[in-house]
């Protein structure tokens, strides 16, 4: 193979296998601790059954990063590989994936291997796959496709909506009274990934509506203006469609993608739960 992007499990493309495309997508899961239970994030998940056990656990519930072995064997599989991780600010999928590329290239220094900090998650991920894909397909260089993609990644911004609070209460995020209330109350928090990677709340509002209006506020603010929007949903493709509706209605050339949350992401969002991810202009 030529070419191939290489992403952890935090992407919600689930990579299909087919011989015929030019480009391969392969995918490194994390692997979910729940309990006495541990979900690997790959195509054989059903987020149902790894979401049923969170909620049915008292326990805090963690995820593991997928380890340099996992990276060093799709790295050998292509002569020039684009590894794509999670914000290096929420796990230590990067190092894994920089380990692995020092171990593939003592190996074969002819081969060429970047690995990129996506700075998010989900779906702006997702966007970044089909960019370097775009650039690939348009005969982009090795390092005309790195440096675009890491600069297409600058002008991308993710922005999410949580009803179930569940996770921060058993982790010691959130107290178990104001998780209660927000539960009781159907509050949503309103969240952004920041510049550097990191997770920030927003806002907070009460019921579905007021939660999609104030993703859509967050786009206008940030200088969107009818480019691409990827949609990740966890279990909720009603609210995921209201809001492509939504941004449809104020920006007619808009192209929404929506797509099921993976086990990471179903992990961090929650039942119920949209991550959107949008580039600005």
């Amino acid at each position: 193979m030529d070419w191939q992007i290489v992403t952890d499990s935090s992407c919600d493309i689930i990579p299909a296998p087919c011989a015929d495309e030019p480009v391969g997508h392969a995918s490194v899961p994390f692997v979910l601790s729940v309990g006495d239970q541990d979900f690997v994030d790959d195509e054989n998940l059903n987020t149902a059954d790894l979401i049923n056990a969170m909620e049915s656990c008292k326990q805090a519930s963690r995820s593991s990063c997928p380890a340099p072995q996992a990276w060093l064997e799709r790295f050998k599989q292509a002569e020039r590989t684009i590894a794509l991780t999670i914000s290096s600010n929420l796990s230590g999928s990067l190092n894994s994936a920089q380990a692995a590329r020092h171990l593939a290239l003592e190996e074969d220094p002819s081969r060429q291997i970047a690995v990129v900090d996506s700075f998010s998650t989900g779906p702006e991920m997702t966007l970044c796959v089909e960019k370097i894909r775009e650039l690939i397909g348009a005969g982009r260089s090795f390092e005309g496709v790195v440096a675009e993609a890491e600069e297409f990644l600058r002008r991308t911004h993710i922005v999410f909506a949580l009803c179930s609070f569940d996770n921060l209460v058993k982790n010691g995020r959130m107290g178990k009274v104001a998780g209660l209330m927000a539960k009781k109350l159907q509050m949503w928090g309103i969240g952004i990934g920041t510049d550097e990677g990191t997770i920030a709340i927003k806002a907070k509002t009460r019921g579905s509506a007021k939660a999609v209006k104030l993703l859509i506020d967050d786009m206008v603010e940030r200088g969107f203006e009818g480019g691409k929007v990827a949609i990740s949903h966890c279990h909720n493709l009603a609210l995921a469609e209201k809001l492509r509706d939504g941004i449809k209605e104020l920006w007619h050339t808009a192209e929404v993608g929506i797509l099921p949350t993976r086990g990471l992401c179903s992990y961090y969002a929650e039942r119920g739960g949209l991550i959107v991810s949008f580039t600005e202009g």
